[in-house]
């Protein structure tokens, strides 16, 4: 296969929609990553995506490597099949899954995983389906045309040109959607209890119009919210237990893995990624198939004839002959190697003791939080308040690790495209201001690369709703600040808590420099050196 010869850093762009295309001018992606590790760049963007680490970068070059020296001896397609098995195992392994319990279907990406959940659902419900998506207002972006069975690019990952929103064939037939936000009107958070009766309400409306029900449930957002309520889905469980299939939306997989457990042992599809908060490269999605699905899942032999445009033979278990055998064998090789990278970020982070993972996602998101707070401009939303009693299910992760901020000056918060612009400008330099303030500690830091999530809107007021950028948490930060000597794992993420500081002052610096005039009597270095501060307190780590 003369693909494998390629340059590592194309085939990790490779077998992705276009937003995966890299930009000539600024070897960046849509999302502002590069497909080569940039250990310079100050990124806390896990919500959205992150270039990939140099340990990462090693795991995919020496697992191609390995490949094609199996290939010589018993073929590519064979060599590519065992290696696709492999990664299931480990992926399992990671999750603490046991094969028994949970079937793999792999994916390019959390949107593809979507299609392939909706062709599921359909195979056990029948095509009269209602898809109901909770948040909405806070998934994909690709969600709105998958829920209905539809194309949500122009290309898909095999290369084949589509149409964005026509129906995929064989898959869109006698299938609607129902979108629930999680904002309301003007721009706040619904309370939970209104939350849930909307997901009861529209269940019950579309089971009541002789459709059986797709429920996308949302674990974790954009924002690092859980929508609807555990008491909710125990009461769908109860009034509709043969027609609704529950699918969580677990892409940005910031929950612990007794909870992931939990969910398929109530027989839930799960969608994963190994990026987001794992900051595996973007794009290597994953569909978790609980057990008892899957004995009626391997008799299936009817597939969409559209969905083979998004799908490999290899992406779909062993166990489910029939199926596997009516999807064509193509070895998608970026779709591999990224999940070998997101592996090798999976795997690295559960090897750390789990109160170190617990200490340092606490000492971070408290720090962070006091350096957005050290800004006359930021304005931190707040957490989404969880039961106590989940804490256990959920591990180190119960605590926040996404901190979304709004923009305020001058008496308004920023809008959605307001914040784009900062986003933008922050991911590359500023040439014109850099021009215009030659020298000293302003110029370096209008240099600074800084990737943050990708802004949010909140809510739809009037054609420029507000919006949030997020500073957040990931694996990577916990896996690389590790060290067997307190002293220094302590110091580490102390260095993180720099590096934070220093995003923030960059946003002040955009807003002097750019366009945008911050609120009297402000600087950046006023700002540099309360951050500072702040920066150096105690934290607690202990």
């Amino acid at each position: 296969m003369a693909e494998m010869f390629l340059p590592l850093q194309h085939l990790l762009g490779c077998g992705g929609d276009p937003r995966l295309s890299v930009d000539p001018a600024s070897g960046m992606n849509q999302y502002g990553c590069r497909p080569f590790p940039s250990p310079a760049t100050l990124s806390f963007a896990s919500s959205t995506a992150t270039s990939i680490s140099e340990r990462a970068y090693d795991r995919a070059g020496s697992t191609r490597d390995s490949l094609m020296r199996s290939a010589i001896s018993v073929g590519i397609e064979e060599a590519f099949e065992a290696r696709i098995e492999a990664m299931r195992g480990e992926l399992r392994g990671c999750l603490g899954l046991s094969p028994t319990t949970v079937d793999i279907v792999f994916s390019p990406s959390g949107t593809d995983s979507q299609l392939q959940a909706l062709f599921l659902a359909r195979a056990l419900l029948g095509p009269a389906l209602t898809t109901v998506v909770v948040a909405a207002d806070q998934t994909g972006s690709g969600t709105a045309d998958t829920a209905r069975g539809c194309h949500f690019s122009v290309a898909t990952a095999t290369g084949s040109r589509v149409r964005k929103g026509e129906p995929v064939a064989g898959l869109a037939h006698s299938v609607t959607s129902v979108a629930l936000p999680l904002f309301d009107a003007n721009g706040d958070f619904r309370p939970q209890a209104e939350t849930d009766s909307m997901v009861l309400g529209a269940v019950e409306r579309a089971v009541a119009q002789g459709t059986n029900v797709l429920l996308q449930i949302m674990d974790s957002s954009k924002l690092g919210w859980r929508a609807p309520s555990e008491q909710c889905l125990d009461e769908i469980s109860l009034l509709w237990p043969d027609q609704v299939q529950i699918v969580v939306d677990a892409c940005q997989m910031r929950l612990g893995r007794p909870r992931l457990r939990k969910y398929l042992d109530r027989g839930y599809l799960v969608i994963v990624t190994g990026s987001k908060f794992f900051t595996g490269p973007a794009f290597s999605g994953a569909v978790l198939v609980p057990a008892r699905l899957s004995k009626a899942l391997a008799a299936i032999s009817d597939v969409a004839p559209g969905l083979c445009e998004y799908s490999s033979r290899s992406d779909w278990p062993k166990t489910w002959p029939a199926l596997r055998s009516r999807f064509p064998v193509r070895a998608n090789l970026g779709q591999w190697l990224r999940w070998e990278a997101a592996l090798e970020e999976i795997r690295a982070y559960y090897s750390v003791p789990d109160e170190f993972r617990r200490l340092a996602l606490a000492t971070f998101g408290k720090g962070a939080e006091r350096i957005i707070a050290s800004s006359r401009s930021l304005h931190l939303l707040p957490p989404q308040h969880k039961p106590q009693d989940g804490s256990v299910d959920d591990e180190e992760l119960a605590q926040p690790t996404i901190f979304p901020f709004v923009i305020r000056h001058d008496g308004r918060v920023f809008s959605l495209e307001d914040c784009r612009k900062i986003h933008h400008a922050l991911s590359g330099n500023a040439p014109d201001a850099v021009a215009a303030n030659e020298g000293g500690c302003e110029q370096e830091n209008a240099a600074k690369v800084c990737l943050v999530g990708q802004p949010v809107a909140l809510g739809e007021c009037g054609r420029h709703p507000a919006a949030a950028l997020r500073i957040c948490a990931s694996a990577r930060l916990v896996s690389e600040a590790w060290s067997t000597d307190e002293g220094t794992g302590q110091a580490n993420v102390r260095r993180e808590l720099d590096r934070v500081g220093a995003v923030v002052s960059r946003i002040e610096w955009l807003l002097a420099n750019m366009g945008e005039q911050p609120a009297a009597g402000a600087s950046w270095a006023r700002d540099r050196r309360l951050g500072d501060e702040l920066r150096h307190r105690p934290l607690g780590f202990r």
